[in-house]
């Protein structure tokens, strides 16, 4: 049976009511018997969050239930989850076919990978509504995605340019800005389990460095971590996260935590 989590229909959005199963929430479950009572949830209200992931080369049901597992520690969040593209470089993601996709969250995380994706009327159906739009989180391949296109609207969002990374090792993270909220007192001998470094084409001048890494292949630092803004709108990005070690390391979904609070301005 195919997996609803690959569906690419414009039924293939799933709320957090949908998801709960499948994902695990840690702030929707029921204390295990005899464990006493669940743990009260983060203060503050409420956060509608909506992710999209999907297409080449990840485990994006884990990622996903990783993320939701990290954040809902330090906030309190609804999810929607659209997990769509299918398994190529090449696939749909109907949650944009509407151009008010955007309206209604607090926040938006993207983490697709459809990388021969060029088309720029769709490109901009996405970036948009972006732009002094909702907050967002843009994670490793999303880097990538939309790589063959010749607009520059998506990268502009990004805040990078990358079209390539390292081959995967365990990469030594030096912290480039340790006053920033994401960075403040964040670990600072992180080293990553296997995982790829991306080589940084073009680094926006609305970007800042958060955390960076030298490449072994060609002796040269590139940003891994930063922040920028886009029209208004703040934006946390980072090339790590392509295996499961990475989204199961402490200090990773620590980061991301951090980087959710920072851009809904919760720090």
């Amino acid at each position: 049976m195919r997996s609803p989590y690959a569906r690419a229909s414009k039924l293939a959005v799933f709320t957090l009511a949908c998801l709960a199963a499948a994902l695990t929430l840690s702030a929707q479950q029921e204390p295990p018997s005899g464990r006493g009572v669940r743990p009260p949830e983060p203060p503050g209200p409420r956060v509608k969050a909506l992710v999209v992931s999907g297409g080449c080369c990840h485990d994006y049901a884990l990622q996903g239930k990783l993320l939701v597992d990290a954040v809902n520690k330090a906030l309190p969040v609804d999810w929607t989850i659209a997990i769509q593209g299918g398994r190529g470089t090449k696939g749909e993601l109907p949650v944009y076919d509407n151009p008010d996709w955007a309206k209604g969250f607090d926040i938006v995380v993207h983490n697709e990978c459809l990388a021969d994706v060029s088309d720029p009327a769709f490109i901009r159906r996405i970036t948009t509504p972006q732009k002094g739009g909702p907050p967002a989180l843009v994670i490793h391949c999303a880097m990538h995605t939309f790589r063959a296109a010749t607009v520059d609207d998506w990268r502009e969002f990004l805040g990078v340019t990358t079209r390539r990374h390292t081959k995967a090792h365990n990469i030594s993270v030096k912290v480039a800005a340790r006053d920033h909220p994401v960075m403040k007192g964040f670990k600072e001998d992180w080293v990553t389990p296997v995982d790829e470094l991306y080589v940084i084409e073009k680094f926006w001048p609305n970007s800042t460095a958060l955390a960076t890494a030298v490449s072994p292949e060609d002796q040269k630092e590139y940003p891994l971590a930063w922040v920028s803004d886009y029209g208004g709108t703040r934006v946390f990005g980072t090339t790590l996260g392509h295996g499961n070690d990475t989204w199961n390391d402490p200090t990773f979904q620590d980061m991301l935590a951090r980087a959710f609070k920072w851009a809904l301005k919760r720090e």
